[in-house]
C-alpha cells in the first residue's frame, strides 16, 4: 500500500519530516506557525485566520529536525478535498520544505481516495501551485485583504487507496498511519467479553 507517510522516503528529505498532527501539542504547533505567517507577516485578523474549521480538519506539520516550520490544513467534502492554510515560517521558505508539505498532503488525500483537490491560492502563488499539478479554475476573488484564485488538481485514482472493503482494523487506525498497527489492532489479543452484558 502506498501511504502518505511512505511517499517521502522515511518521511524525510534533507532532515525535513512531515506528519499528520496527532496530538494537541502538534495542533498547537500548526496554529503557532499560522499565527506567525498569516497574523504577523500578513496582518490577518485572528477571527479570520481561526475561522471555525480547525476541528473538522486534518492538520499536517513539517519539521526541520525537531523545529516545527510549516503546516497545512485539509478539509474533506463529498467528492473533493480542500487544501488550505499552507504556511511556511519566513526563515524556512525553501522549496525542499514547500515540496515536502505539498506532496505529503496531496498523497494523504489520494490515499483516502480523493482524485480532485481544490485550493484557494493567493494570486502571486498560482505558478507555485502549478508545480504540484494545480490549474486555475474560476475568476479572481478576495478575502482577508488578499486576491485569490480557485485552483484545482485532478489526479488519477491511487492504486491501493482506502475503501470500505479494507480490513476493518485499517479503517480505525490513526490518520495517515494506516500501514502501522494501531492500539485497536493490539486489543484483538484479548478475547471479546462484551462487558456491558452480552449480545443484543
Amino acid at each position: 500500500m502506498t501511504t502518505a507517510s511512505s511517499y517521502v522516503p522515511n518521511n524525510r528529505r534533507n532532515d525535513v519530516s512531515v506528519k499528520v498532527a496527532g496530538s494537541i501539542e502538534e495542533m498547537m504547533q500548526a496554529f503557532a506557525i499560522r499565527s506567525a505567517v498569516f497574523m504577523a507577516d500578513q496582518n490577518c485578523p485572528y477571527a479570520e485566520e481561526f475561522d471555525g474549521n480547525d476541528f473538522s480538519a486534518t492538520h499536517v506539520v513539517a519539521y526541520e529536525g525537531e523545529e516545527p516550520v510549516a503546516c497545512m490544513r485539509i478539509r474533506y467534502f463529498g467528492d473533493f478535498a480542500k487544501l488550505e492554510r499552507f504556511a511556511v515560517r519566513k526563515e524556512y521558505r525553501r522549496m525542499s520544505i514547500i515540496n515536502a508539505v505539498a506532496n505529503y498532503a496531496i498523497q494523504l488525500c489520494r490515499q483516502k481516495g480523493y482524485t480532485k483537490l481544490h485550493a484557494h491560492a493567493q494570486k502571486r502563488l498560482v505558478k507555485l501551485w502549478a508545480r504540484f499539478g494545480f490549474a486555475p479554475s474560476g475568476d479572481l476573488f478576495h478575502f482577508s485583504d488578499h486576491e485569490y484564485v480557485t485552483i484545482v488538481g485532478d489526479f488519477e485514482r491511487l492504486e491501493g487507496a482506502i475503501s470500505m472493503s479494507d480490513d476493518p482494523m485499517l479503517l480505525v487506525r490513526p490518520e495517515g498511519k494506516w500501514e502501522q498497527p494501531g492500539v485497536l489492532d493490539f486489543s484483538r489479543d484479548r478475547a471479546p467479553t462484551n462487558p456491558i452484558g452480552g449480545s443484543v
